[in-house]
């Protein structure tokens, strides 16, 4: 994520017309971390419950129509004030948003793709491995690739390929989400310092459902019902809405150190979502495989910021 304000110390009062605050008459806060471990478990869990509508709508309707909720959403909320926004942007900052919708687009879909062939769990290691590699190549040492190899490894053991079992597909699909995570990474950085965060959203997920469309919003609309849009409306509200809002929250509460470290517990979160809410369980290599991507994500980002 980008930039955000820094936080208040705790001893410092704020000022009012009725003179200053002491900090013990504010409300309490949650700190960064516990936001930020909550925006992990909503997300997952939207992408543990959106493989469930896969069979009506197939993965690529299913992504299609959350994006589509989630697009209208934030455009209902953001309304005259985006209209100002992009009014004012220049021609090379509304390209940008664009680029980066598509780059979203792929992400979410090849992701589903992945998701509806892999156990969750190795899906979300195997696109892990994206931002791994931006962390990596930005560290520009070349000792910091062990932990991409030390990655590398964890997915050897998820996927298993000598077993002869392992879905190639699942896998290619994998890491082309990978590979659009990594630009998604560079993309929101840069739309991050031209827009606030929730403009920025907005334009780049309604982008994001128009791109998506021609793969997925056929299906989606032919086997589309009630019951099942209503599903597909809510899991927009868990992934990205929710976790997206206390993500900018939690970034205003905790240093980049923590966040880059927690943010590498992601495989993990997935993994344990698939094994609670569909019933994936995962077996003690897969396991072992997990833990090797989550270390090596950690790894990589307390070494990133020289800790």
């Amino acid at each position: 994520m980008n930039a955000t304000a820094a936080p208040v110390a705790p001893h410092e009062a704020a000022a009012t017309l009725h003179g200053p605050v002491r900090s013990a008459d504010r409300p309490r806060r949650l700190p960064g971390t516990v936001l930020l471990l909550i925006a992990m478990t909503v997300l997952h869990t939207g992408g543990a419950l959106a493989t469930e509508l896969f069979e009506s709508l197939g993965p690529a309707g299913t992504t299609w129509l959350r994006l589509s909720f989630a697009a209208v959403f934030l455009l209902a909320f953001t309304g005259r004030s985006l209209w100002r926004v992009v009014r004012a942007a220049s021609r090379a900052d509304l390209l940008g948003v664009v680029a980066l919708g598509a780059v979203s687009a792929g992400m979410m879909l090849l992701f589903s793709e992945s998701a509806a062939r892999l156990p969750l769990g190795t899906a979300t290691a195997l696109e892990f491995l994206g931002p791994l590699a931006v962390a990596v190549a930005g560290s520009r040492r070349p000792r910091e690739l062990a932990w991409l190899a030390l990655a590398g490894s964890g997915v050897l053991l998820l996927t298993s390929p000598w077993t002869g079992v392992t879905d190639l597909a699942g896998v290619l699909f994998g890491l082309g989400s990978a590979a659009c995570w990594a630009s998604y990474v560079i993309g929101t950085a840069h739309v991050g310092s031209k827009f606030s965060a929730q403009h920025g959203l907005a334009l780049s997920l309604a982008v994001a459902a128009v791109v998506a469309a021609p793969f997925g919003a056929r299906e989606a609309v032919a086997n589309l019902s009630w019951e099942v849009a209503a599903a597909a409306a809510g899991i927009a509200v868990l992934m990205p809405l929710v976790p997206f809002l206390l993500e900018m929250k939690a970034l205003q509460r905790m240093t980049k150190t923590t966040y880059g470290t927690l943010a590498g517990l992601e495989p993990a979160v997935s993994l344990l979502a698939g094994v609670i809410l569909i019933a994936q369980t995962p077996t003690l290599v897969q396991t072992a495989g997990t833990a090797l991507v989550v270390t090596a994500g950690i790894g990589a980002a307390r070494r990133e910021t020289g800790r």
